[in-house]
């Protein structure tokens, strides 16, 4: 296993009596699938996650940019929090469901919009359209740099420039990669509203992802005394104080705390 930072903070999450362990999913827990809607649950992984959710330390919780439904095919395991489309969607540990966003106000824009899109990258191999029903996403990895980046400009021009859109959505970018969704899909808002409305007294919050979606729970968590873990090549840019390589070495990270 390979992480890096302060050995304070290591100590820190061993010493702790409970830790409210946050979790991405994809490039944190498992790799990358070819596309976003292809579910491949991983049964090494479902193991590890029910042995944390049997541990009286950890109280555990999975915020992915992935719809709920995958999360929930993806991790079959009754009483953990699951957030989709980063937390716009919840399914709490009793079992609950808490859509955070009227659904009925986001979805007619996404529908105006989808048929562009759709038609803008239909001449073009290497794109992908992902629906998440709360939110739409071009992902453009397998295009080539040029053709991606002229689709996804005239994506964006199909985006409405209103204050009422502006309102209610945000625009989330990436290397190749856009995506609409509603102003809640924030890592960071979600971290907030889950330590704010479902606070856990005296546990040590520890969030561990890969992406510029995670930075923006790291902003948050720091505020709250929380330990940030970057999963990520090294060196790399991050507001987290610990980094760990890849997926296998935060699955053997999070075996250690067993």
């Amino acid at each position: 296993m390979i992480i890096s930072g302060p050995q304070k903070y290591l100590d820190q999450i061993r010493q702790a009596e409970h830790l409210r362990l946050f979790l991405d999913y994809d490039g944190t827990l498992a790799e990358f699938a070819p596309t976003p809607d292809e579910i491949y649950p991983d049964a090494d992984l479902i193991r590890l996650l029910e042995h944390l959710k049997q541990s009286q330390k950890i109280h555990l919780s999975v915020i992915s940019g992935r719809r709920l439904s995958h999360i929930q095919k993806l991790i079959p395991i009754d009483g953990i929090l699951l957030a989709g489309t980063y937390g716009v969607e919840l399914l709490t540990p009793t079992g609950k469901q808490i859509d955070r966003v009227n659904f009925t106000q986001v979805r007619p824009i996404l529908d105006k919009i989808k048929p562009f899109w759709l038609e803008l990258i239909q001449p073009h191999s290497g794109f992908y359209l992902e629906d998440k029903r709360w939110s739409l996403a071009i992902h453009a990895k397998d295009a080539e740099n040029l053709i991606a980046e002229e689709i996804l400009s005239q994506a964006m021009s199909a985006i409405p420039e209103t204050n009422a859109f502006e309102k209610d959505f945000r625009i989330l970018g990436g290397n190749k990669f856009l995506e609409i969704a509603p102003r809640l899909a924030n890592k960071g808002l979600t971290i907030e509203y889950l330590l704010d409305e479902q606070p856990l007294k005296g546990a040590l919050p520890v969030y561990i992802g890969d992406d510029d979606k995670d930075e923006e729970a790291f902003e948050k968590l720091l505020k709250y005394d929380g330990i940030a873990i970057k999963t990520c090549p090294q060196p790399c840019d991050t507001k987290a104080q610990l980094k760990i390589d890849n997926p296998p070495a935060v699955r053997q990270f999070l075996a250690s705390l067993l």
